[in-house]
């Protein structure tokens, strides 16, 4: 028995090492996506000593091989490396792909580089140890950083953002690649964005973006959520901050986890609470905040295909000045001349009526997938629902109950395709659908500002990016967009006559109300009319532009945007009290699109010391509409007094023009000092008299001193000088008739010039082997000036804040 055993053990053996291996693997390295040939990769059989080198061809082969089963490690300069199976049986052949481009491709974030939206249009960016500092602020704040971004504010807490003098529904505002649909027309609905959730913000100033809509007359904000890291790590940071104005404090905190494997998760939460605000000499009755804001996100990214699902969540409770709010014309007009406001109490965290509450919820599901030697398709799917509540100050114990209830929800499908596999010229082309539903609740009691009304929005873009050569570089793009509103309104009998819209607009009249009910049809005893304006608006917007570099230091680049856009329902349709705006506001039906032309130019200069960016503009606008003061000045209604305004379309066109200019200059090797100012101008060319709501030159000058070796420490002083305004139109200026009484003449007019003095440091503590401390203490307003700002909402009845002190504590781990 032995013998037999022992027998069968040297035949087995012997067959094993007489097995034959003889086969041999080949194959071709190649770029993936436009199929050249990779010399100089690096081929290695995992688990053996073989190892080669692709030639010139990209080809390789290995000798002498077994049949079976092997793993490859394929490695290249500027190439992610790549792990692949391959199974051996006889001569093997296999074409390999690896992806040489991943820069120029914009997949890879080059450490020191900055990662742009656009090639040749005024971008600037914002980066996160920047926004970092607004923490316990909003986007209009932190937006105020790139110069000829301004705001146009409604108090301290209601920030709009500005760009060149243009803001609301002209200004794009792209949050994780999802465009924001928040009741954006309304001059104090502040963007629905928790700062705390983004790492990067691009403002483009103009339309030079049609990828995101062709109506940015004034420009597009795009916020981008950190950069998703193929490597197997989890981090995150919380910021904990407090300041001195309002008793403010706030706290936000996000955890990711990155996957090698291209897999990734992050949640982010955060939480802020401002009491009333405080002007150098009194509190600012009833302007608190209270702020809740959460996102999450997870996916999978790989270069060759991934997908991602992002939800977010806000909500805002805001409290509005209690002075903007008064019981008759005459206290109105008399608190608008006041030197102080009319209400000031103790200080207090309660948020009373007049108030906002806003909730937004936005989801977002997005797949990509890469072709080889093509190029990649993006489709996305979007769902946002925005609900705003707008309280007042109402009689019979009913302040309680919303008088503005407004629901929007708006849906969303786009596809991209992005041909690149010849990075000398790409092309994007792109498709856009969109479903709108606004539901204004009746039952607030209060004649809606908005009527219902279903939107339809379809779009189609083609844009193209060509590398002329190493100094040149052109993109040019044209876009399509058709929009339909499709609405149901009430109109009182005398409003539809005043408006002449019953010459003009008889046959959208769908029924009459009569003694409180609702019927077919026109009826003679009407007192009021239900109508169902239906608009169609077909736009086309265009780009091209141009960027060429001197040499190193030195480039330049020239611009032309094209940019339509269709009346918003508030232009179209508002009669009614807009209460957070404290006025009355009127549409018109008459209101067409608006045609941009804009002309920009951008000249940049860059050495080791010295930064220079200068960025010039003319922007020609065709049936420009704008908010203006009626000549009823302060309309009695029963919600009480509130001045009127309507929206004006000019017949012939608005011009805007301007020049932006950054600098910053290295002093020495601790020393910096830095310099940002912004002019411009605008007039309405029919009427010849300049347009409302234009910044003021305003300019920003600093010094900074930084220490790295001192625990990376930094400290800055700021000087902000912002002019008076000395184009405004009188004839927005009125008096108020007072019974009895001497007319009182209300000034609507700009206020002084102001010069306010700013100061902040940081310092970054080790705690842990991978974690740090940033501490940063700022203060605003250092000698606590009396100011009042042309673009807030709420100047006429108060000053500004005063000396405002914060504290802010970030551990990153």
């Amino acid at each position: 028995m032995k013998n037999i055993f022992l027998i069968l053990f040297i035949l087995i053996t012997s067959f094993g090492y007489t097995q034959e291996c003889n086969s041999v693997l080949s194959g071709e390295i190649s770029d993936f996506h436009d199929n050249t040939a990779l010399e100089n990769a690096s081929i290695k059989l995992i688990g053996t000593n073989k190892i080669t080198i692709s030639d010139k061809q990209g080809k390789f082969r290995f000798k002498d091989l077994c049949d079976k089963t092997y793993q490859i490690e394929v490695s290249h300069i500027a190439c992610e490396t790549k792990i692949i199976t391959v199974k051996v049986q006889g001569d093997t052949h296999n074409v390999i792909k690896l992806e040489h481009h991943l820069e120029e491709l914009d997949e890879v974030n080059v450490t020191g580089k900055e990662r742009k939206e656009t090639k040749t249009a005024q971008e600037t960016l914002i980066k996160s140890d920047i926004l970092e500092q607004y923490s316990s602020l909003s986007l209009g704040d932190a937006l105020r950083e790139v110069p000829g971004v301004s705001s146009i504010n409604t108090g301290n807490t209601i920030v709009k953002p500005m760009i060149n003098g243009l803001h609301s529904s002209r200004i794009l505002i792209m949050n994780n690649g999802v465009r924001l649909q928040d009741q954006e027309w309304g001059i104090e609905h502040a963007p629905n964005v928790d700062i705390n959730s983004a790492s990067q913000i691009s403002v483009i100033k103009g339309s030079g973006a049609l990828a995101y809509g062709g109506d940015a007359i004034g420009g597009v904000v795009v916020i981008n959520p950190s950069r998703i890291i193929r490597k197997d790590t989890l981090y995150g940071r919380t910021i904990i901050g407090g300041q001195t104005n309002g008793r403010g404090y706030n706290f936000t905190s996000s955890l990711n986890k990155n996957y090698e494997s291209g897999w990734f998760a992050k949640v982010q939460g955060s939480y802020k609470r401002n009491g009333d605000f405080k002007a150098p000499d009194y509190n600012l009755t009833n302007t608190g905040l209270e702020s809740t804001g959460l996102s999450a996100r997870f996916g999978k990214k790989t270069f060759e295909s991934g997908f991602e699902v992002y939800y977010s969540y806000l909500d805002n409770e805001i409290g509005i000045l209690r002075s903007a709010h008064i019981g008759n014309i005459g206290n109105l007009a008399a608190s608008i001349n006041a030197p102080v406001p009319i209400f000031i109490n103790d200080f207090s965290y309660d948020i009373n009526e007049p108030k906002q509450e806003v909730t937004h919820h936005l989801f977002k599901a997005s797949y990509y997938k890469r072709f080889k030697n093509f190029g990649k398709v993006d489709i996305q799917y979007d769902y946002q629902n925005n609900h705003r509540f707008e309280f007042d100050v109402r009689r019979g114990g009913r302040s309680g109950k919303a008088a503005i209830d407004l629901e929007l929800e708006t849906h969303t499908i786009l596809a991209n395709v992005k041909i690149d596999n010849n990075l000398e010229r790409k092309y994007n082309f792109g498709l856009l659908a969109r479903y709108q539903n606004n539901f204004a609740n009746p039952d607030t009691g209060v004649r809606r500002l908005i009527p219902d009304y279903d939107k339809y929005d379809f779009g189609i873009y083609a844009n193209t990016e060509w590398a002329i050569n190493d100094n040149l570089i052109a993109d040019a793009g044209l876009r399509y967009d058709f929009s339909r509103v499709d609405a149901l309104k009430f109109y009182r009998l005398s409003r539809w006559e005043e408006r002449g819209y019953d010459e003009d607009f008889r046959d959208i009249i769908i029924g009459s109300v009569v003694a409180g009910e609702v019927v077919d049809g026109i009826d003679a005893n009407a007192s009021q009319y239900l109508t169902n304006p239906i608009f169609d608006f077909h736009n086309i917007s265009a780009a091209v532009g141009v960027k060429y570099e001197f040499n190193a230091n030195h480039w330049m680049t020239l611009g032309y945007n094209l940019a339509s856009r269709a009346p918003n329902p508030s232009e179209l349709f508002s009669d009614g009290v807009h209460h957070s705006a404290a006025r009355y506001e009127i549409g018109d039906l008459r209101i067409e699109s608006e045609q941009s032309h804009r002309i920009s130019t951008t000249y940049g200069y860059i050495t080791s010391k010295l930064n220079v960016q200068v960025d010039a503009y003319y922007n020609h606008i065709n049936s420009f509409i704008y908010l203006v003061p009626t000549e009823v000045g302060i309309l009695p209604t029963i919600r009480g007094p509130f001045p009127e305004w309507e929206y004006v379309q000019t017949q012939t066109n608005a011009t805007l023009f301007g020049v932006d200019v950054s600098a910053n200059y290295q002093v020495g090797p601790r020393w910096n000092i830095n310099h940002k100012s912004s002019f411009i101008k605008g007039y309405d060319v029919k009427a010849d008299i300049p347009l409302i709501d234009i910044p003021p030159f305003a300019t920003l000058n600093g010094i900074t001193y930084t220490n790295t070796d001192w625990y990376n420490f930094n400290a800055s002083l700021q000087s902000e000088w912002v002019f008076e305004q000395n184009e405004f139109p009188d004839e927005f200026n009125y008096s108020v008739p007072i019974a009895d009484e001497d007319d009182i003449v209300v000034d609507l007019g700009p206020p002084p010039a102001y010069h306010l003095m700013h100061f902040q440091s940081e310092i970054t503590l080790p705690v842990f082997k991978q974690s740090s401390l940033d501490i940063r203490l700022s203060v605003d307003n250092i000698f606590n000036t009396n100011y009042r700002n042309y673009l807030n909402r709420l100047r006429f009845f108060a000053d500004e804040m005063g000396r405002n002190i914060r504290l802010q504590i970030q551990l990153n781990y």
